[in-house]
């Protein structure tokens, strides 16, 4: 019998590669977003596997041969798990995101508990097990990515499927007061305990999951001490962890210092005067607190009026969920709230807030990261959030300022350099930019500094090794890169 590598098998929502129609037909693009920069690179010519929908639900198209060009060329393989529109309605846009997405970000109100989404929900984590038990052996281990998907080792365990599985959450994970709210509270708590391992942003999340976990489960002990333990449910264990997401610190700062991107950045300083640039960077979400910090920028001006004309607010929101109407609304109010801004404060040669609402390029974004004094990182709530590390990555100046949420993940890995704010307290946020303003250089410096050698030590290669170890005792030195050439085409 011929050898089996291990394989690390990701299982997420969403494949790495988007469907566009064009007028030509259909374009296949990289995917954007945090999950995609991270795991692309460790499975990239390692006999890697990625598990997700398409986000097509056209039955007709042949989803599987846009996407073959694009697997030879990522180094890995995609399978592809195919969503009706009812599908795609009831588990991703219902239970997903009216749901498992604001309770977890403490947003309760916003919930729509509809039973049609749960029934939904477990079907297609249904069909998205089958495709895992299908497509992997039982050598593989199985990485399953967020909320989307927290019943796969269940439904594996009920096919009788042994594989090794370990789930990580990206967002947020409720206090009981919140979770308890949920009317399956008792199903997904049960869903998560069937992985081998389960991980999640910080110890925070860790903690809020165990005490959920005990008063459903009152018999769960926890074993051990640090970012790893054991829980014990008296039959059976399985490990809870926290593992804070990261980024690829070195194609961030390389980036920056390309002397193409240095153009770029110096063009950028060039159109705005070379005033002081304060930058916000968002995909387009209510968590996000972008009015909150639209109007903390306006109580800045209000408060402060010598900055007027000497600074610029620049906020890049990247369209998200444009179908669904509370993001229309949400876009709505941002840009009149950005219109009253300059409608108030605005004079010949000076525009005080500039809005992007588009997907930038990356050595774009990367210029923006590198040509702004202060970066403004105020969700309201957040897993981790990214753009806080890219863009002290990106500070290769060494004289930038973080002003971070503490109600960020990152907040967790960055406090002592960062410069915390409460995303609710607008006149709170005024002050500690106005502060921030006016920190001296050697103050700046110092303090980024430190947070860029914690995101260059703690990269995404950390988080996928700290992972990995935990769940198998492995890293990614033990899933070498194979012999590509046996795969060359004719």
């Amino acid at each position: 019998m011929a050898f089996q590598q291990q394989r690390l098998v990701v299982v997420s929502n969403r494949l790495p590669a988007a469907l566009k129609k064009t007028d030509d037909g259909w374009e296949v693009k990289a995917g954007a977003g945090g999950l995609v920069t991270a795991l692309a690179p460790v499975l990239k010519n390692r006999g890697g596997v990625w598990i997700g929908w398409s986000g097509s639900s056209d039955p007709n198209l042949d989803v599987d041969s846009l996407l073959a060009d694009f697997s030879s060329k990522a180094g890995y393989d995609l399978y592809t798990v195919p969503l009706t529109p009812e599908e795609v309605d009831g588990y991703y846009f219902g239970f997903s995101n009216e749901i498992i997405w604001p309770l977890f970000h403490d947003l309760q109100s916003r919930c729509r508990f509809h039973p049609r989404y749960w029934r939904m929900y477990l079907d297609v984590n249904f069909k998205f097990a089958e495709m895992v038990a299908r497509k992997t052996n039982s050598d593989d281990y199985i990485w399953i990515q967020d909320y989307h998907l927290m019943h796969q080792a269940f439904f594996l365990k009920s096919m009788g499927v042994k594989r090794r599985t370990g789930f990580f959450l990206h967002i947020p994970f409720p206090t009981p007061d919140i979770f308890m709210k949920l009317p399956w509270r008792w199903k997904v708590i049960q869903a998560l305990t069937e992985f081998d391992l389960v991980g999640f942003q910080t110890m925070q999340d860790r903690r809020n999951f165990s005490a959920c976990l005990r008063r459903l489960m009152p018999e769960a002990r926890v074993q051990g001490r640090g970012a790893v333990v054991t829980m014990d449910l008296g039959n059976r264990q399985f490990r809870l962890g926290a593992f804070p997401i990261s980024i690829d610190y070195n194609q961030f700062s390389e980036m920056a210092e390309r002397p193409e991107v240095e153009q770029q950045t110096f063009s950028i300083k060039e159109a705005l005067r070379h005033r002081k640039i304060i930058l916000g960077v968002d995909r387009l979400d209510y968590t996000k607190g972008i009015p909150e910090r639209i109007r903390s920028f306006q109580t800045l001006l209000r408060q402060f009026p010598e900055l007027k004309g000497n600074v610029n607010f620049v906020q890049i929101a990247v369209p998200s969920r444009e179908e669904v109407d509370e993001y229309k609304e949400l876009r709505t109010e941002i840009e009149q709230l950005v219109g009253r801004v300059n409608g108030e404060f605005s004079f010949p040669g000076w525009v005080p807030v500039h809005y992007h609402y588009r997907s930038f390029p990356h050595d774009e974004l990367v210029a923006y990261y590198s040509a702004a004094d202060i970066a403004l990182v105020t969700p309201l709530k957040d897993g981790m959030n990214l753009v806080a590390k890219e863009y002290c990555a990106c500070n290769t100046s060494g004289d930038g300022v973080l002003v971070l949420s503490e109600f960020a993940g990152a907040a967790a890995q960055l406090q002592k350099d960062a410069y915390l704010v409460n995303p609710y307290d607008m006149e709170g946020i005024a002050k500690a930019l106005h502060r921030c303003l006016h920190w001296d250089r050697e103050e700046r410096r110092s303090h980024m500094t430190h947070l860029r050698d914690q995101v260059r030590k703690n990269n995404i290669y950390w988080w996928v090794d700290s992972f990995l170890q935990a769940g198998i005792s492995k890293t990614l030195v033990d899933f070498p890169e194979v012999d590509t050439l046996k795969f060359e085409r004719v």
